[in-house]
């Protein structure tokens, strides 16, 4: 069985300034395993470590997504190797190509029982590259999963659902995206991450999708408040304050 965890080396926001004109200043931001990224990979490890599975990271992204200190982040949270695309093409790249070139990547290791992914990346926070993933590969896809158990073509998915939870069988390859508090991720200590340092790391080469259309960011602005009227109601007589203000309540929302 191979389980293929895909996670996002990313700019954690908390880093980022941003500009009077509401333009974000990244340049000061630091990178790391993207937020929630861990949960998936925790919950893929458990599977893996009980059903014997083989634990494959993929990770798509600009040079950096290669760099010793990316791959020691990712590898030392108990995956068993890295397939990575590092090009600065993908600069600046949005979920959709995102999601297509880590579908390419999954086809390229071949053989791949199931994809997980954490419930959104850092950064951009769409909540879309796992359906895109799954639409690429034509699997299906199911979020906000906290529990998988099974074996390849015979899993057991547990997921949130409209405010208790839903059990559903996968008889073939599928996509998941992990609940946020699924599981609680391990905290990498000096061991793990020494033996980082021996696990295989593969670069493929990066191939631009074909996109038959595309949406790009052409402009932004800061969101505007409106200035508050600031009417004072008199107290002196708390009857005809409390009808003033309803009054008041009523006009404004237009009942």
């Amino acid at each position: 069985m191979k389980i293929v965890v895909a996670y996002k080396w990313a700019a954690n926001p908390q880093d980022a300034s941003v500009a009077p004109n509401g333009a974000v200043d990244w340049s000061r931001a630091k990178y790391a395993v993207s937020e929630y990224d861990p949960v998936a990979i925790e919950l893929a490890r458990q599977l893996a470590d009980a059903t014997g599975a083989e634990l494959i990271g993929v990770s798509v992204g600009e040079k950096q997504v290669a760099s010793p200190m990316a791959k020691k982040a990712a590898l030392s949270r108990g995956l068993d190797k890295l397939v990575l695309v590092a090009d600065d093409a993908l600069a600046g790249a949005g979920p959709v190509k995102f999601g297509l070139v880590l579908a390419e990547v999954i086809k390229g290791i071949g053989d791949v029982d199931l994809v997980l992914a954490g419930d959104s990346s850092i950064d951009v926070g769409q909540q879309t590259v796992p359906a895109v993933i799954a639409g690429a590969l034509g699997w299906p896809t199911v979020s906000q999963v906290t529990k998988v158990s099974g074996t390849a073509g015979d899993l057991t998915v547990e997921r949130n659902f409209q405010g208790g939870s839903q059990v559903l069988k996968a008889t073939g390859p599928v996509v998941l995206s992990a609940a946020a508090d699924a599981v609680t991720p391990r905290v990498p200590g000096m061991k793990d991450i020494l033996a980082a340092g021996k696990k295989p790391a593969e670069e493929v080469p990066y191939s631009a999708p074909q996109l038959g259309s595309a949406v790009e960011v052409t402009g932004q602005s800061k969101l505007t408040l409106k200035a508050r009227k600031g009417h004072l109601i008199d107290a002196a007589d708390p009857a005809a304050a409390a009808t003033t203000l309803v009054g008041a309540l009523k006009a404004t929302i237009n009942l």
